[in-house]
């Protein structure tokens, strides 16, 4: 059966089409009582089903939030995204949802789906990249996001501003303060760990990860201690399971070039810029036999809803991911005249995984 039109109820309701269209597509010019409930009426009668695009014409708000993230999967993304659609909801608005595995060029592409479908904003969360080829595709990014906001979007960022962005107009950018957090966090791993550290990053130019080793290094520093190695992997649970597997080996290794009992030379302190990627390298030292924190000490950053659990409990950077969310969604429905740069706060909390272990 075809579906009823907006010619057909006003023919029932002895309107004009514009008159039905105004009851119902929410135009902010209304006919009387008597004649709204007439087209009401009809329209219930036909089974019409209002066109979204026509009401958000009418009203001049699609009632659409474009989220972008990475991976949807990652607890990290889904709890912001938990944010941004409950904040949506508030809103009385929809959520359109894009996974892009963190490309500028998917990302480029994800807003200009959301502008044709007229979204009234666009949060994105995940880091800015700035690796080998990504050029281009940061440049058409910002190209893409700056006519969407001279068209009257607006856009929150979570971390950091979109490379190249030249249009102040729109935009809102939630601040984490990830190098502050990861220096805080080696503060504290130092006063308790006499061994070596090791940091397990994401791929070089990844904003977020190279945010997060500058400032571990810096609180190494600032604490006496030399400088750590840095590895760098994929910035998800597999690239934290492939380190692990050579990490076992070494440590291992290291083990049996030992005179002086198991845990001579001291084990060493293994930093991952993230919880999964911490989850993965823990998974694979525990597959090779290994135990945390006897074998090494393991810290994140993050807090995600997973490690509630995970055992040994993980020490970690506590991010209000959520609130995160929250706030990128309530500042873009909130048009704000030049950029707007928002702070959050994150906490360093050490458990099970990095504490001395009991001989």
């Amino acid at each position: 059966m075809a579906a009823s039109t907006l010619t057909e109820v006003a023919k029932l309701a002895g309107v004009s089409p514009a008159t039905a269209s105004r009851v119902l597509n929410g135009s902010a010019r209304k006919p009387g009582s008597d004649i709204a409930e007439r087209v009401r009426k009809a329209a219930d009668s036909l089974g019409y089903i209002p066109n979204a695009q026509a009401q958000g014409l009418a009203r001049s708000s699609s009632g659409l939030i474009g989220l972008i993230v990475h991976d949807i999967a990652d607890p990290y993304f889904a709890a912001i995204a938990r944010g941004v659609q409950e904040e949506a909801r508030l809103q009385e608005r929809m959520v359109l949802l894009a996974t892009t595995e963190g490309g500028p060029k998917e990302e480029k592409d994800a807003v200009a789906a959301f502008a044709a479908r007229r979204a009234d904003s666009i949060v994105i969360a995940g880091s800015r990249s700035k690796k080998d080829g990504d050029d281009d595709a940061n440049r058409e990014l910002a190209a893409e996001l700056d006519r969407y906001c001279r068209n009257g979007g607006q856009v929150a960022v979570v971390g950091h501003p979109v490379v190249g962005a030249t249009a102040l107009e729109g935009y809102h950018v939630v601040n984490v303060p990830n190098e502050e957090l990861a220096a805080t966090l080696a503060a504290e791993l130092a006063r308790k760990h006499k061994g070596e550290f090791v940091i397990l990053g994401g791929p070089a130019g990844l904003f977020t990860s190279d945010d997060r080793i500058r400032g571990f290094q810096r609180g190494l520093a600032d604490a006496g201690r030399r400088e750590a190695e840095v590895l760098h992997h994929a910035f998800n649970r597999s690239g934290g399971y492939e380190a692990g597997v050579a990490m076992a080996q070494r440590i291992k290794a290291s083990r049996a070039g030992s005179q002086n009992g198991p845990y001579s030379p001291p084990r060493l302190c293994i930093f991952a810029v993230n919880d999964v990627m911490a989850i993965g390298m823990a998974a694979a030292l525990r597959s090779a036999g290994l135990r945390i924190p006897q074998d090494a000490a393991i810290a994140g950053f993050d807090d995600i809803e997973t490690l509630r659990d995970f055992r040994p409990e993980l020490s970690t950077v506590h991010l209000p991911l959520e609130e995160i969310g929250r706030v990128a969604t309530r500042s873009a429905a909130s048009p704000h005249h030049g950029q707007e740069i928002l702070q959050v706060q994150g906490q360093v909390t050490l458990r099970h995984s990095t504490e001395q272990p009991i001989l």
